[in-house]
């Protein structure tokens, strides 16, 4: 049975911000990782390191063969290994090497093509109202249809003159604001 492998983290990474994660070997003379004490990191060691036959394997168990072209699929084993593809190819020639890949029956680690616009399904119209749809009905058959006051976007007039002095003196006194 094997145990999973501890995090192994560098001492008091988490306690300070200018201190990152990378492993480094503890040297301090009263270090507790390197004393390894009870509560604090493990320190790495050879008895953590994998066994020989799976040391570098993709975890599906495959070994894995960068490809830069679709010649190269014709070298590979698709039992024993999977392809993943250089990250300097081009669409064109990953697509080719995709296909060949498939026909092949060998396994493509990172098949995702660089566009991501086109992956993108596409966005569904927007709902039409029952009134909208009536309008374009009219429309169609060749009936006018006038806007109603509730349709247009443009206030309304003031009823009095009050209410238009109103109106007018609310717009200068905002003017007003916004020039000092």
């Amino acid at each position: 049975m094997s145990y999973p492998r501890p995090r192994f983290v560098r001492e008091e990474s988490w306690r300070y911000k200018r201190v990152k994660d990378a492993w480094r070997s503890p040297k301090g003379k009263t270090s507790r990782v390197r004393r390894s004490k009870k509560g604090w990191p493990q320190v790495v060691k050879i008895g953590y390191s994998r066994a020989k036959s799976i040391r570098g394997q993709h975890p599906s168990g495959l070994n894995e063969v960068i490809v830069h072209r679709p010649k190269d699929l014709e070298k590979l084993d698709p039992k024993t290994q999977a392809a993943r593809i250089a990250h300097t190819v081009g669409e064109n020639k990953r697509v080719q090497i995709l296909e060949d890949a498939k026909k092949a029956n060998i396994r493509v680690l990172n098949p995702g093509l660089k566009k991501p616009a086109e992956a993108l399904p596409e966005v569904p119209p927007e709902p039409v109202t029952e009134t909208e749809k009536a309008e374009t009905e009219l429309e169609e058959s060749g009936v006018k249809v006038e806007p109603t006051a509730e349709d247009t976007t443009e206030p309304a007039e003031p009823a009095t003159e009050e209410a238009a002095k109103k109106s007018t003196s609310t717009k200068s006194k905002k003017k007003r604001k916004t020039s000092k």
